[in-house]
């Protein structure tokens, strides 16, 4: 397969889901030029892609004889279900792709049980999570994690470098996992971070966007604080990251930290917060509301601030 991959034919790419960072990066690989088809439970969602030039399948099984098959898809749950159900990618030992790239966030023993059947099947497995959502793909921001034989990730690097900014290489095992997976409960402390200084300085008479602003052009800003931004002084929650995503993600966080007896006071916390916003009900939203929870627990009561905010991606837009 890495043979195959390595010579002057291109690769036929398949690719299982297409929601919103799935569907986005399916695109980046169609608007490459790649040979791409395309499955997605709601089929509604990979028909979007024929803009792209990509095919779309009527099954999994369809997929089947492609050379490498990306997957992006919500849960381990939902991964397992893709890949080894009746009519899932590997439901077949007999006709399977040659390699499989998983770029969804699951823990490292979910991915196990998927590389050990893949290995069973003959079929090369990497893991390959990535940074950033649908709006950073569109403008070619992405990083990704990947780990897996270094054979394979040579053979595919070519694929993975269509998807995003940068792609790194961390080993042969399921490590890509715990990367991604750190990165994230560090995305979920930074925000809860972020939205008690922001109700500190609003509630001491400073506008949402004048702090930002000023954070933003200072040695603290990143790209995720400006990114954030938007959100956070016009109050928009389209969801690009939702708090049952998150909450998912530390739940795999603090799972690895017990079995690694590493303590993580500051994660734990940040885990009830977003575990708060989705007993609420908040559920359909981006995990920025955990704004607005902090700005309840201040007695501050948050309204858009309709001001042009600049989130490092495109020029400044108005809140609506």
């Amino acid at each position: 397969m890495t043979e195959t991959l390595g010579s002057t034919d291109a690769p036929a790419v398949g690719w299982i889901g297409t929601g919103r960072m799935g569907g986005a990066m399916a695109a980046r690989l169609a608007d490459a030029g790649v040979d791409t088809t395309v499955w997605n439970r709601t089929r509604a969602k990979a028909e979007a892609l024929r803009t792209h030039g990509a095919a779309v399948a009527d099954s999994i099984a369809e997929l089947r004889d492609r050379d490498v098959v990306f997957t992006m898809v919500s849960t381990p749950a939902d991964l397992e279900q893709v890949l080894l159900a009746d009519g899932g990618l590997l439901a077949d030992p007999e006709r399977v792709p040659g390699v499989l790239v998983d770029c969804s966030t699951v823990s490292a023993e979910s991915s196990q049980r998927i590389r050990a059947v893949c290995e069973e099947r003959g079929v090369a497995f990497l893991a390959a999570p990535v940074s950033g959502n649908a709006k950073v793909v569109e403008t070619g921001g992405l990083s990704l994690v990947v780990s897996g034989p270094s054979a394979v990730f040579g053979a595919t690097e070519v694929l993975l470098n269509h998807l995003g900014r940068s792609v790194t290489y961390v080993g042969e095992d399921d490590s890509a996992r715990l990367v991604k997976i750190c990165h994230n409960l560090f995305l979920g402390v930074v925000t809860q971070s972020l939205a008690e200084i922001t109700v500190l300085a609003q509630k001491g008479g400073v506008s949402r966007a004048a702090f930002l602003e000023f954070l933003n052009n200072s040695v603290m800003g990143s790209v995720f604080t400006r990114y954030k931004s938007p959100a956070f002084v016009n109050l928009d929650y389209t969801p690009t990251f939702t708090p049952v995503l998150l909450r998912k993600d530390f739940d795999l966080g603090l799972a690895a930290a017990r079995g690694m007896d590493v303590p993580m006071p500051l994660a734990a916390t940040t885990a009830q917060l977003v575990q708060a916003t989705v007993s609420g009900g908040r559920v359909d939203e981006d995990f920025a509301i955990l704004l607005d929870l902090q700005a309840r627990s201040a007695g501050l009561e948050l309204t858009p601030e309709d001001a042009v905010v600049d989130d490092g991606l495109h020029a400044p837009e108005r809140g609506a």
